[in-house]
């Protein structure tokens, strides 16, 4: 489920002999990009490639929790409404698909309604990277119940934004899209570290939208993949300590009980619950 996706590595749509090197990188998601990683020259022979794709057997190479989706180019776009027909006429049902630039509810319902009856529940991935999208995330966020995760789109909402892409620049934006998600019970992936040979910035990063409410992250490269998902991954001792917490409440039949020198209630055992639905999705 890509709203589990700690890793969603973007794979370029006109590049389809790296579409299984892709899968092998144990990323859970995957995305076949038909938006920012092909050029205007390119859209149409990696329309093709990518509708090819997934009218075949796409789920041949993939894990059993892995997921694989497209993301089209914006319904605004001629690119976008080519990607929109393509979809529609060959009936294919990808895992998810992502949808750009969102700015409005309006858009994600209109896409929702142009799709065919047998893709009426893929589940879409709603991208914010513009000032106008940012101030209707959370109306983007519960547009239709097949919004199952937002992103975060750095790079083009800090152009937006008259802002660098600087963790305190864009510190706001995240606290909003988090806030955004939170309220629809969707998850959220943050944007691609664009260094690829940055191994601690990343690790970094990862850890710290982390510990703002992100539950994953968009990938630009297969070497991003395990540190992107081991960091979001719960470790062993928050898993354990996850499981005495559970266990302390129950046994107090749900009231309130100290443990370990701090009192549970049930804001901190729904987060303690969290983290085992987190283990639980890792192990599968």
């Amino acid at each position: 489920m890509i709203e589990w996706a700690r890793a969603a590595l973007f794979t370029p749509g006109n590049r389809p002999e790296r579409f299984a090197k892709g899968a092998a990188t144990g990323a859970d998601a995957l995305i076949l990009d038909l938006e920012d990683a092909v050029a205007a020259g390119g859209k149409d022979a990696a329309r093709h490639a990518v509708i090819d794709h997934f009218a075949g057997d796409y789920r041949t190479g993939l894990g059993v929790s892995q997921v694989a989706g497209l993301r089209v180019n914006n319904i605004h776009t001629a690119a976008g409404l080519r990607d929109l027909t393509a979809l529609v006429d060959a009936r294919v049902v990808p895992d998810f698909i992502v949808l750009p630039k969102v700015e409005s509810a309006f858009e994600v319902r209109l896409y929702c309604r142009l799709l065919d009856a047998m893709q009426s529940a893929v589940p879409l991935v709603c991208t914010i990277e513009s000032a106008r999208g940012l101030a209707f995330a959370t109306e983007i966020g519960a547009a239709d119940a097949r919004v199952r995760a937002l992103a975060f789109g750095g790079a083009d909402l800090a152009a937006d934004l008259r802002s660098s892409m600087s963790w305190d620049a864009l510190f706001l934006a995240r606290s909003q899209i988090v806030q955004a998600a939170a309220s629809a019970g969707v998850g959220l992936l943050d944007v691609p570290h664009l260094v690829l040979d940055d191994v601690e910035g990343l690790r970094l990063h990862c850890a710290r939208v982390q510990d703002i409410g992100f539950t994953g992250k968009l990938a630009i490269h297969p070497r991003q993949v395990e540190q992107i998902q081991s960091t979001f991954a719960p470790s062993d001792d928050e898993v354990q300590r996850a499981r005495e917490m559970v266990a302390a409440l129950e046994r107090a039949g749900g009231h309130v009980v100290e443990h370990e020198g701090r009192m549970l209630e049930g804001p901190v055992v729904r987060a303690a619950h969290r983290v085992l639905a987190r283990a639980a999705r890792v192990a599968a």
